[in-house]
This record gives structure tokens, C-alpha cells and sequence, in this order.
């Protein structure tokens, strides 16, 4: 008998109690998928109390139906999205997703949990339909790549499909609800942060900025982060959330779960150029491996028999894996925008949404939660303006900064997971400068000769990169863009143009919080 279900066991998160008293927080996030924790785990990093409200249980939405493909190529061909965006806008995007696959193996790692997380090949290949292909536009795809800093290469033929296609190396997969329960533990483990089931979010307030939970339960916050699968309206005005939500369409995907003979396909995350395109998941199991198959996507509701479309779907199945034994099927929803790109950034004073992630939930959510991290401290982030709601209005030239910045984005994710230098003032020695979380903030600390402490704000004034201490020079410099500072605070040289910005003293003896950003 067929599973109507995923593979994924939803007991495996754990399960958290209604809200049933009025409570305050630094921001507010409704929901509890995938980008509602990711987002809640960054903002706990960066000191912030944060509540996570999620309407029934957490990944009981899409996060619940995902493959969790991991990967940084994009449901809309690489060469078309260069064509929309230039070659360096689609770049940033890749090295957008190829951040935020490290990122997620540096929460697993710091988690300590099996969340089976795997490096594996992903493959693009001719479409399964047998329409005629285009090889060139392979080629075209390989090379945006390639620039954008993966290593993908043009095959005259896939692993068992026997079809041209490109390999992209280093991509993963995970166990989405594992990864979940790991996010959930860590973001809990700070008493100032909550998550709460079967509280639904039923309207906002702005004056003062709140939510008000099941109808009863008035909860405030300075920011409010939506990161349902289709944004609430929350405090934008009914025009612009009529707007956004019209540069929205909803797709039902239908998949399929199955047993196969170990390694009759090599592992790894496959799909084609079909349109809808068909898309493989290949997981090593003891005895036998397990298959994710889906595709035959359709607009949400525009079906007279879904049954029909699963028929569908198991006969090509069929064909394609005859040593195969279907035991699960279910849907997925995916929420597509109209060019091909999320939706990512602030909706009304103090809110921020996101929405639209395609066939690239798991990636898109991670880096959308990293920009929602970013808003709430007020600092700057590569991709705000290539995934902006309003970005008809932004995006003007080609993004020519990147060949000049490339590791601007790297420094970036790389900020969020660094160690502090120590995590006691009394370290530093007279002439010595160290970064130092006190409080959740990451502090640039300088004990001078005098063995006067001085205090500074890690961030770079320019673009919100954390500053190094340079021991050679004496200086605080930038890894993003060069900025070099005093090591009393003042610029040395730009691009910053201001100063890093003085903190309140802490007790020269006393140790820091171990809390980092």
C-alpha cells in the first residue's frame, strides 16, 4: 500500500506549548519552517530575544514536503537568469545559495545533531520528454557558473539518464526535519528567545508594534519578520501587499517515494531541462536506497483530478526505474515569482518578508534569514537590492561591483559563525587589540600602553563587515572592502568615512558572554 506522506517523521521535532500570556520581544517571526528558525537562530547569534510563532507544528508546511535539495543553481536556467539580471547579477544569486549551503553545514556542525547532511554531485541534464536539446545553452549555463565560483562542468552524458547535462560539484542534501529540531534546540537554548506551536499570528498592530496571537494573546516587538510561505499582510498598507502578492503563483508538485537496488544510480540531487522539469533525489539506504521522484507541477487548484496527475507521474516513474517500489506519495507546494527571483526585504516600517523561493526553499530561506538578521542591526547586505519587493524600481545597471567585491559576501557569512578573539577583557594585554562578545555584541576591544580599555563596535561603518585586529600595523581592518581604522576607533583610510563607533565600557576584569554573532 502507498504512503499518502513524506518520509519525513514530523515527531521528530520537538513540541512547544501555545503562547497563554502577553510577552515582549526584540522581534517577533511567524513561522515555523525552515525560514522562520533559520531566521530565529541568527538573530538569538546576534543577541536579539526573539519569539517564533508557528500556527500548528513546526515544518507542518512546506518544510513537512521538501527533497530539501540543496543546491546553488536556480529553478530558472543560469543562462536566462544572466539574461535578465547580467552575468553579475546571476553571480551574486549563485554565490548567494552557495553561502548559504556552508552556512547550513556550519549550524550542523555547531548543533552536534545527525541531521544527515551530505556533500553530493547535482546534475542537469536533456529533458526526460525527449524535446530536442540545446547544447550551447548548456555550455552557457556551465560558464555562469563556473564564474560564480562553482565547479560545474559539461558531460556528454549523466550518470544513468545517458543525457548531456552538467555536473555541479559540492552541492548537498539534508534531512529537513532533523535540521529543524537542531535550529529549534539551539534557538531555545537562550532563555531570552521562545517558540510557541499552535499560535497563529491572527492580526498586527503598529502603534506599538505587535502581534496578536489566536486572537487574544497581544505579544510586542520592534521588528516583525514574516516568514510564512506567503507573506500576511502584517502593517503594509492593502496596495502594496495586493501587489506583492499578485507577483505571486502557487504550484502543487507531485512526488513519489521508492525503494531501489543499492547504487543503481550514483548519489545525488538530478533534474532536467523539462518545463515543469522532473527532479531526483537519490538517498543510500542499508539494504536498498531510497528515491525522491516528483514533478508534473501545476498551478495550485486548477485541477479536476490529482489522481490522474499522480497516474501520470508513476508511469514515467515507471519507465525510468523498473527495479523500483513506490511506497510514498504526496504533494509540495512551491511559490513562484513572476522573474524568476525571491522576493526578500522589508514590507512596511520595521517588517520584513520574504517569499517566493521556487524549487530552492531550503538555500533561498537560509540567505533570506541571514538579510532578516541584517535589518533588524541596520546593516547593509550584498543581495538586498537584487531580491528587493520593489527591485523594478532598484535595479538599474549591470552589477559590475561584484568582479570588485567578490569577497564581500563571503566575509559576510563568515562574520556570523567566527569565534571571538577571547572571551575575557582581562586577555588583552597594553598594545593589544582582540574582538570580544560582551552582551551578544561583538566588540572591537584595545587596551592602549597606559593599559587604558577602549572599547569600539566590531562593525565596519561602510558595509557591516565585522573588522580584524591587524597586530602588524596596530589597526582594525576590514576583510570586505579595505577600511582601515585607528586602533582608537578614528578612519585610517576609506572607503569608510566615519568611525567605529564607541560602546559602553564593561569591567576591565570581567569575562564576556559567550554569545557571538
Amino acid at each position: 500500500m502507498t504512503v499518502q506522506a513524506s518520509p519525513w517523521d514530523p515527531e521528530i521535532t520537538p513540541k512547544f506549548e501555545a503562547i497563554k500570556a502577553p510577552r515582549a520581544f526584540d522581534v517577533v517571526v511567524v513561522g515555523g519552517g525552515v525560514a522562520g528558525l533559520s531566521t530565529a537562530y541568527f538573530l538569538q547569534r546576534a543577541g536579539k530575544s526573539v519569539a517564533v510563532f508557528e500556527r500548528s507544528r513546526l515544518g507542518s508546511g512546506d518544510t513537512g514536503s521538501t527533497t530539501a535539495h540543496l543546491t546553488a543553481v536556480t529553478d530558472q536556467r543560469l543562462s536566462s537568469l544572466a539574461n535578465t539580471f547580467g552575468v553579475d547579477g546571476a553571480q551574486l544569486v549563485c554565490r548567494g545559495q552557495l553561502e548559504a549551503i556552508d552556512a547550513i553545514e556550519q549550524i550542523v556542525r555547531q548543533g552536534d545533531d545527525d541531521c544527515e547532511f551530505t556533500r553530493i554531485p547535482a546534475y542537469l541534464y536533456f529533458s526526460l520528454r525527449g524535446d530536442d536539446g540545446d547544447y550551447e545553452r548548456l555550455v552557457q549555463d556551465s560558464q555562469v557558473a563556473q564564474e560564480a565560483g562553482m565547479d560545474a562542468n559539461v558531460l556528454s552524458a549523466v550518470p544513468y539518464f545517458d543525457l548531456p547535462g552538467i555536473r555541479f560539484q559540492n552541492q548537498a542534501k539534508i534531512h529537513p526535519l532533523k535540521y529543524l529540531r537542531t535550529l529549534a534546540r539551539q534557538i531555545v537554548e537562550n532563555k531570552a528567545c521562545a517558540i510557541y506551536e499552535q499560535s497563529a499570528v491572527t492580526s498586527v498592530e503598529a502603534d506599538p508594534l505587535s502581534v496578536i496571537v489566536n486572537e487574544q494573546v497581544q505579544v510586542r516587538c520592534e521588528h516583525l519578520i514574516l516568514a510564512t510561505h506567503v507573506p500576511l499582510m502584517g502593517n503594509a498598507n492593502m496596495v502594496s501587499a495586493t501587489i506583492l502578492q499578485s507577483k505571486l503563483a502557487l504550484y502543487t508538485s507531485y512526488v513519489l517515494g521508492a525503494t531501489i537496488p543499492r547504487e543503481t544510480i550514483p548519489l545525488g540531487v538530478y533534474w532536467d531541462t523539462s518545463d515543469p522539469y522532473f527532479y531526483l533525489r537519490v538517498d543510500e539506504g542499508q539494504e536498498r536506497d531510497f528515491l525522491i521522484f516528483g514533478g508534473c507541477d501545476v498551478k495550485t487548484g486548477q485541477l479536476d483530478d490529482e489522481a490522474q496527475h499522480f497516474a501520470q507521474l508513476r508511469k514515467r516513474f515507471e519507465r525510468l526505474f523498473p527495479d523500483a517500489t513506490i511506497q510514498r506519495q504526496w504533494s509540495g507546494q512551491i511559490v513562484e515569482s513572476n522573474d524568476g527571483l525571491p522576493y526578500i526585504g522589508p514590507t512596511a516600517d520595521r517588517q520584513f518578508a520574504m517569499t517566493g523561493f521556487s524549487g530552492n526553499g531550503f538555500t533561498y530561506s537560509t540567505l533570506a534569514a541571514m538579510m532578516a538578521c541584517d535589518y533588524v542591526q541596520g546593516r547593509s547586505n550584498p543581495w538586498t537590492d537584487i531580491f528587493a519587493i520593489d527591485r523594478a524600481k532598484i535595479l538599474g545597471g549591470a552589477w559590475n561591483y561584484v568582479r570588485e567585491n567578490v569577497d564581500y559576501p563571503y566575509y559576510m557569512i563568515k562574520d556570523r559563525f567566527s569565534a571571538a578573539d577571547t572571551d575575557s577583557l582581562a586577555h588583552i594585554a597594553p598594545g593589544e587589540g582582540k574582538l570580544v562578545d560582551i552582551d551578544g555584541r561583538r566588540v572591537a576591544c584595545y587596551r592602549n600602553p597606559e593599559g587604558e580599555l577602549i572599547q569600539l563596535s566590531a562593525i565596519c561603518p561602510h558595509m557591516g563587515c565585522f573588522v580584524n585586529w591587524n597586530n602588524a600595523e596596530q589597526t582594525w581592518d576590514c576583510p570586505c572592502h579595505g577600511s582601515r581604522f585607528q586602533p582608537t576607533g578614528e578612519v585610517q583610510s576609506g572607503p569608510a568615512e566615519s568611525s567605529l563607533a564607541s560602546v559602553p565600557q564593561a569591567d576591565n576584569g570581567t569575562r564576556a558572554s559567550s554569545a557571538s554573532k
